[in-house]
Formats: structure tokens, C-alpha cells, sequence
């Protein structure tokens, strides 16, 4: 029985040492193995009171190192990153972001430039319908007094019509009123002549009303862009000197808004003088109709006149005959 006992006892202390043998190997080996990740703490001065922490705590920031590693060891995360970052500071540079963050003068210009843009298309839609309407019923006025043998006739066929070509058989039948008793029919005619050149000029005026804003902004808008990008890249370089930095993340935004006037300017000033342009030429047809009225009406009053004279001729051959 104490064989036994003593047996157990000897077996117990061969296990003890054993564990305690591999204990300090463990040991050992973590000692040899934590130097290298211990360098930065032996860089801090000597004289820092930390105390050293136990070896169960010194083993969270062994922890915490591979996640370092790891990141080290995968470049391509970190790219990828950057690159998205990028591409959303880009995203940014919106036209709308670029208006926002712009200097208070530049956004006057921008917004002056953008009314301007708005003006030429609301002339543009008005002075459409406008010709459309005034050359179709000139057409139609003119069609209708094609077979009139007198300035009565034609206005009777014209009815309660208004008009440039009412306009001119009026201002007819007024001047051979008042003409009546006169017997130099190219005195009459002049001064009809003169009345219908008056009509002529004041429907060309009419006509043109707004071509002239649109000659202004196709004229002006590219040179008040211009003025706002001026003044925008003067901003920028004076926020560069003071940023002390030629970083391209820092100079492209200022330069950008500076150059969003000048984009807001052409796009104004291309419509209107595409516009202009495209007025002249149509209203340049419709005062060749205006003159083909003013030439029927002369026609009709140069008619009126002749069979005046014609009927007062025969009225005194009948006298003379009695």
C-alpha cells in the first residue's frame, strides 16, 4: 500500500515537472518572439513613469497588430478608397454646386445671364406666332382683292378687317377725298405715295420690336461671361496665395466656377444671334409682302382716278352735245 502511495506521488511530481518544463518553454518563446513588437514602446523617453504592463494585458496590442498588417498587406483596399473619395469630390463639382459656392458678383452675372437666355426664348416663341399670324392674313387680304376694280371694292372685300392693307386703301380713299377738285392726279399720288411710305416705316418698326434686345444679348452676353470669369479666377488665385498650395484639388473648384459664366454666357448669346439672324431674313419677306399691298393700293387709287376723269370727260362731252 505505501508502494502504491509512493508510486502515485512519484507520478504526480514526474507530471508537475513535465508541465512546468513546458511552461517555460512557452515562456521563453514568447520572450524571444515579443522584442521586435516592443520596439515602439523602447523608442518613448526612459524616463516615463508608465509602469510596464502585465503579461496578460501586453498581449492586446500584439492583438491588434496583424489588423495593421493586414491593412498593409492589402494596398488595393486603400486605393480603392482614394479613388472613391475622389469621385465623389468630382461628382460635386456639379453646375448647381459650382453656382452655390461661387463669389457673390459672379452669381449677379450668372443669374443676369440666365434672364438674358430667358428673354431671347420668350422672343423667340412671340415674334413666331407674331409673323405667322400677320403674314397669313396679308396673304389672305391680298388674295382677296385680286379682281377688286376699285378702292370701294376692295374694301368690301377686306370687310371689318384690320390690317396693314386696310391700312392702305384708308389712307387712299383719304387722300382722294381730300384731293377732290384737284385735277393733277401725280400730285395726288405723291402725297398718297408719302402716306403709304409712313405706313410702310411704323409696320417695320412694329415688326422689329425686340430684334433689338436680341442683337444686344448676342452681342453682349459673351463679354459679361468673360467679366465674370475674370473676376471668379482673380478670387481663386488670391484663395491659393492664401492657401500657400498649388494642389489641383485646390485650384480646379475656383477655376471651374470662374468658367461657368462664361459656358452660361455662350449659351446665351449663340441662341440669339442664331435668332436674330433667323428674324431678319423672315422679316425682310414679310415687308416685301408689306410693299405688294402698298403697290395694290396705288394701283386701285391710280384707277380711281382715271375713271374720275374719264367720267368727268364724258359728262362734258354730254353737256356739250345738249
Amino acid at each position: 500500500m505505501k508502494s502504491t502511495c509512493l508510486k502515485a506521488v512519484r507520478a504526480v511530481a514526474f507530471a508537475l515537472a513535465v508541465m512546468s518544463l513546458m511552461s517555460a518553454q512557452q515562456l521563453s518563446a514568447q520572450q524571444a518572439a515579443s522584442p521586435p513588437r516592443e520596439v515602439p514602446a523602447q523608442s518613448q523617453p526612459a524616463a516615463d513613469p508608465t509602469p510596464a504592463a502585465p503579461a496578460g494585458q501586453a498581449q492586446a496590442p500584439l492583438a491588434a497588430a496583424p489588423s495593421g498588417s493586414d491593412a498593409a498587406a492589402n494596398p488595393a483596399d486603400g486605393g480603392s478608397r482614394s479613388l472613391k473619395s475622389t469621385t465623389a469630390a468630382l461628382r460635386e463639382l456639379s453646375p448647381w454646386s459650382m453656382f452655390l459656392s461661387a463669389d457673390v458678383l459672379v452669381k449677379a452675372v450668372m443669374i443676369g445671364l440666365a434672364f438674358a437666355s430667358l428673354v431671347t426664348w420668350t422672343i423667340f416663341i412671340a415674334k413666331v406666332i407674331e409673323l405667322a399670324v400677320v403674314q397669313r392674313m396679308l396673304r389672305s387680304a391680298l388674295g382677296k382683292i385680286v379682281d377688286a376694280r376699285s378702292l370701294a371694292d376692295a374694301q368690301f372685300a377686306l370687310g371689318a378687317k384690320t390690317g396693314v392693307l386696310s391700312a392702305f386703301l384708308a389712307a387712299a380713299i383719304r387722300e382722294a377725298r381730300l384731293s377732290a377738285g384737284i385735277s393733277s392726279d401725280s400730285g395726288i399720288k405723291e402725297r398718297a405715295a408719302s402716306s403709304f411710305a409712313e405706313i410702310v416705316r411704323a409696320e417695320a418698326r412694329r415688326i422689329r420690336l425686340g430684334m433689338g434686345l436680341l442683337a444686344t444679348i448676342g452681342a453682349t452676353s459673351p463679354f459679361v461671361g468673360l467679366f465674370g470669369t475674370v473676376w471668379g479666377i482673380m478670387n481663386s488665385f488670391i484663395g491659393i496665395s492664401k492657401a500657400q498650395t498649388t494642389n489641383l484639388a485646390v485650384v480646379a473648384p475656383g477655376i471651374a466656377e470662374a468658367l461657368l459664366a462664361t459656358a452660361i454666357g455662350l449659351v446665351a448669346a449663340i441662341p440669339a444671334v442664331i435668332i436674330y439672324n433667323h428674324f431678319a431674313r423672315v422679316t425682310k419677306s414679310y415687308l416685301e409682302l408689306v410693299s405688294r399691298a402698298s403697290g395694290a393700293a396705288a394701283r386701285l387709287l391710280s384707277r380711281d382716278l382715271d375713271r374720275t376723269h374719264v367720267n368727268a370727260a364724258g359728262g362734258a362731252h354730254s353737256r356739250a352735245a345738249e
